[in-house]
């Protein structure tokens, strides 16, 4: 039995850089796996009864792209062959960046739409969250009930664990630890209970379908894309001279706590981007030769 339709997976992608633009020369490994990233469809609706087109955009976190001029996202064929490695560049030719953001500098979300057509050509094994059919904004997570104590997952590629020969998503569980501020608008992050680590950034975490509930709530009947992974909650510990009494080292531990934003800030930026541009405008992705 499934609790997340397997085609989810093929939602999530790995992101990744060249390991010289980290290090200033190349090693043996060309590529490093930094983030998670996922393809977001935004329907753009039809006249005469025609089904929905979507604008289709690679989500991640701001940080992610920031001071990158190129990733790398890592997908897989159809056919049980080698994961295949598409580069974006994600600045023009003027050295501008065609990625675009949140106006709110505190909403660590980041997109570039993408040309997905191309990857169906290359019978690449690849998958969209449609907003109309698969997301559960505030307004929908207030309408089914969703709070503190239910069940999410968190889809990622912690620490870089992309696989080896597959792209293979690493699936987590955990439980929602606070979400009422965020669903009274009056925070931009909820906070689940999942250990997360570089290289979730920008991982979608999706709600658990329940059959049953307790009495006088609602049961949650499919999964949903319900937000995006910011990071971890840190803890400190601070080790203090027994000399002086001052502080000497700071430690940072991960506190199980995963910082999310909701969708409706991905819908944000969405909704602000097509005001200015044509929503069918998409941004080639050139397949590497390695």
């Amino acid at each position: 039995m499934a609790l997340i339709p397997p085609f989810f997976m093929d939602c999530v992608v790995a992101i990744g850089i060249d390991n010289k633009d980290v290090n200033g020369h190349e090693i043996d490994n060309p590529k490093t796996w930094i983030a998670t990233g996922f393809l977001y469809g935004y329907a753009i609706k039809k006249l005469d009864n025609e089904k929905n087109q979507y604008m289709i955009s690679l989500v991640t976190n701001r940080h992610v792209f920031n001071n990158l001029s190129s990733i790398y996202l890592r997908f897989n064929p159809q056919a049980n062959e080698s994961a295949w490695d598409y580069k974006i560049d994600l600045l023009d030719d003027n050295g501008d960046a065609i990625w675009i953001t949140h106006q709110d500098p505190e909403i660590d979300i980041a997109l570039i739409p993408i040309n997905f057509n191309q990857l169906i050509e290359h019978k690449i094994q690849a998958n969209v969250f449609q907003n109309d059919n698969h997301i559960a904004n505030i307004d929908k997570m207030n309408k089914v009930g969703i709070t503190e104590g239910d069940f999410a997952y968190v889809l990622g590629f912690p620490m870089g664990l992309v696989g080896d020969h597959r792209n293979t998503v690493i699936v987590r569980g955990g439980s929602i630890a606070r979400i009422r501020d965020a669903l009274n608008r009056t925070n931009k992050e909820f906070l689940v209970d999942a250990f997360v680590f570089p290289g979730n950034s920008g991982g979608p975490v999706i709600s658990k379908p329940e059959a049953m509930s307790i009495s006088g709530t609602k049961s949650l009947k499919s999964a949903n894309l319900i937000g995006i992974v910011k990071s971890y909650v840190p803890y400190q510990d601070i080790a203090v001279s027994v000399q002086t009494k001052r502080p000497r080292v700071i430690f940072e531990e991960n506190s199980g706590l995963a910082s999310v934003h909701p969708v409706d800030f991905i819908e944000e930026i969405i909704s602000e981007y097509l005001k200015t541009f044509d929503p069918l405008k998409q941004y080639s992705v050139e397949l590497e030769d390695d």
